[in-house]
Formats: structure tokens, sequence, C-alpha cells
């Protein structure tokens, strides 16, 4: 089986949880706080105002810009009022509130279980369409679908890469989407590939998902076109540039894109996405989320509607065990403590892992010696020991030169340090601030 050839670790799949639990659909709020960012790029533009009345599925706020996404109603009801609401760490974010009435569904919206297998719309038109659903990557970036299917002039893809290796720890979401709707998302592939205009896509999946490996590749035994490559263990195998050089052998330069090696990489819960927008006429409204730990007392895959409070999510789960030290949106490797579960879940939210306070007990930093595991751990070939402690001196230009932005957060040089150093804490926040330089830079 393939692999990444950078770097990588080994950390407990702890999958076991939510494992094959079965989707299960969250009921809808009294009040849903849908935000306005909910993407990579600029903020979309609300089209609605108090008192306004709105169905599920329609167009409440539009893209701010070419990097930007739609958002659509989760819900039926009136719009209370558009204000500010508390992230996951207690920043503020505009977002529309809505005083949720009944579930009223936008009458073009096919919410049948009907397969639709044939796509007869030209390629403009699938990314048209794609781009008024307001679909963003779902495996965590929440990138602009549309954007990713434009690519600039003079590069040309070639092959399709989905992404079903959920390599984060105790995540299993796209695990259960493929085995649900395996059809569905070959279908979605087979419409991304005509919208790409390539003949070639290629599944990723680890191997400790042996059932997805077995269903998509009796899905794609009939599908021209589509393989499905088995992979083994590493993280972060589900990163975009680790996911390419795995299935094909190809490593994206520094500072560059996938496409500059023919490759474009969708998740499978974004490609089910694309099958609902382009087949059935139903924007982004909603998305499976895990929620798991040791001591949930349901551990499990959630289907969610956006502006949900996350608190809802964590009730069907059984609610917040005492024994809770810590709540990571996402998981223990990329994701982030929470300190509001308020929050209203949105296109961002993969999952939701509770950790008992042992799990969550950071060890006491020590000095560094020297051992260069973190080098050699981290699959963009980056030093993070220096990176952090430019980050500590506040050396900016440094921390540019030695490429800082090709960091993916994915946590594999503080996982395998032995000195508990926090090296991605600082690596982070180096990296916002270099980032925040360089666009500063650049509008000048």
């Amino acid at each position: 089986m393939k692999t990444f050839r950078i770097g990588g670790v080994h950390p407990q799949d702890n999958k076991q949880y939510s494992a094959h639990k079965q989707i299960t659909a969250v009921p809808l709020p009294k009040k849903a706080v849908i935000p306005l960012v909910q993407h990579i790029g600029a903020p979309a533009k609300p089209l609605v105002v108090k008192g306004d009345k709105v169905k599920v599925g329609q167009l409440i706020a539009e893209a701010g810009g070419f990097v930007s996404a739609n958002i659509h109603s989760p819900v039926s009801g009136t719009v209370a009022k558009i204000d500010t609401a508390k992230d996951a760490w207690g920043l503020s974010m505009p977002a529309i509130f809505i005083d949720v009435e009944g579930d009223e569904w936008m009458p073009e919206i096919d919410r049948t279980d009907t397969l639709n297998t044939v796509c007869k719309l030209e390629a403009k038109e699938i990314i048209e369409k794609i781009k008024q659903a307001g679909i963003v990557g779902l495996g965590g970036a929440c990138f602009p679908t549309h954007v990713k299917l434009m690519p600039p002039p003079g590069k040309t893809p070639e092959v399709l890469i989905v992404n079903g290796v959920e390599c984060e720890p105790y995540l299993t979401c796209d695990h259960q989407l493929m085995l649900e709707h395996g059809e569905e998302i070959m279908v979605g592939i087979q419409i991304l590939m005509k919208a790409l205009g390539i003949n070639k896509a290629i599944i990723g999946i680890e191997k400790n998902k042996p059932d997805a490996i077995e269903q998509m590749t009796r899905l794609a035994s009939h599908t021209l076109g589509v393989s499905v490559q088995p992979l083994n263990l590493r993280y972060p195998q589900g990163g975009e540039k680790q996911l390419i050089d795995a299935c094909i052998r190809r490593q994206v330069p520094s500072g560059a894109l996938p496409i500059e090696v023919g490759a474009v990489v969708d998740n499978v819960a974004t490609i089910f996405a694309v099958y609902e927008a382009v087949q059935k006429n139903k924007p982004l409204v909603s998305r499976v989320m895990t929620v798991t730990g040791k001591d949930v007392k349901n551990p499990g895959n959630y289907l969610v509607r956006f502006g949900t409070p996350l608190t809802d999510v964590l009730e069907m789960a059984g609610g917040v065990p005492e024994s809770t030290g810590k709540i990571i949106g996402g998981g223990p490797m990329m994701g982030r403590a929470m300190n509001n579960t308020d929050m209203p879940c949105n296109k961002r939210m993969s999952g939701a892992l509770l950790l008992n306070r042992e799990e969550s007990k950071r060890c006491e930093p020590e000095n560094c010696i020297r051992c260069g595991k973190c080098v050699q751990a981290c699959p963009m070939g980056l030093e993070p020991y220096l990176l952090s402690k430019l980050s500590y001196l506040e050396r900016w230009d440094d921390m540019e030169k030695h490429n800082v932005m090709d960091c993916i957060d994915c946590g594999c040089c503080q996982f395998t340090c032995p000195s508990n150093r926090p090296l991605l804490d600082y690596i982070r926040a180096g990296k916002a601030t270099v980032g925040g330089i360089i666009r500063a830079r650049a509008q000048k």
C-alpha cells in the first residue's frame, strides 16, 4: 500500500467510539444563528432584513467576493435580527438570527432519496450551480469549491483526487458518509470530472476503513475512470499535498497549489454536497459531524443544520460528562479547544471531541534537546524547532524566509516532541502574523 514520503506520525486513531454509528439527524433548534463567515475569504453579504420570512434553502447572504460563498437558510421562520454572535473562542462574528417556525423548504429542492445518476448540465453550468449552492471544502479548509474548479490560465487538471482518508484521530463522519451514501458520492465524482474536463479520479482511503474501501471499490468498478487507492495509516495523509504524493507520486512545490501538478483534491463530504446541489437543487444547509470521546454517553455521527447551537448536538450525544476537561472543535491534532459551546454549528464543524481531565492535561515543557524529531515528523519538510524559536523572538521576516506559510498546522511536530515543547502554538501565532504582513504588503 502507498503513503506519502515526507514526515508524518502514527497517533492512535481512537475511532472505535463513533465508528459505524448510523448518521442521526439532530432536531431543529428553536432559534438558529447563521454566521456570515463560514468559509475562507470575504464574509457573505446579507440579503434579508428583520421581519423577513425565509424557507429552508433560500439564499439569505451572497458571496462577498470571488473567494467567498453564498449562505442559505438552514431553517424556515422569521428573521429576528442581524447582529453579532460569539464563535467557539468567544470572538464576535456577524450573523443572521432566525426564529424557527416549522420546516418549510424551497419548492425546487428534491428531498426524496431517489438516486439521480444522469447529469445533463455542461461544465460551466455545473460550476455555476456549485457556486450558487454555497459549497465549500468540508474537510476543514472551507475553501469555496467553485473557485477550485476554475484553474488559472495555463493550468490544466489531469486527475481528481477524492479525499476519503479522514486521518484525524477520533473523527468518523466521512467514513460513515461513504458507507451510507457511497452511490451519491460516486455520482458526485462523475459530475466533478465532467466539470473539470478530465477522465480520471482516484479515491484515497486508509486501510483502517476496510468496509469503505470494499464499498467504494465495488462502486468504482462500474464507473469509468474511477479507482480506489488503499493507503497505509499515516497522519496527516488527508492533507492535500500529502494525499497527492501518496496517490500519484507528485509533490506540490512550496507555495504552490495542487493544480500545479495537475491535481484537484476534494473531500467526500464536499462531493456528496456537490451531488445534492447539482442533482437535487439542494444548497449546503447541513453537514455530518462526529461527537466523540472516551466518556461520551452516545458518541456518533450527527446530521446538523447550520445555525444549531453546539449544546443541542452535545445533548443528543448524552450531554457533557462531568469528567470533561476540554472540548475540542475538530480532532485532537488540528482542532482547537473551545470556550463557548453555545456557538452555532457551521460549515467548518467536522466534529466535537470531549477529552476528560486526565487526557486534556498538558505536560510541563522542558528544554529542547536538539533531537531533530520535529524535523523528521514535519510532512512539509520544515524546521519546526527553528520556526517556533523565531516566533518567540518575533523575527517575522526570518519566519517568512523559512517558509512558515507552508505549515499546514498538522501538529506532528508537537506530537512527537519528547520535551513537550508547544511548537505548534508558537508557529500558529507566528504564521498568523506573517500572513497579515504578506497581505498588507500585497495591498500597497
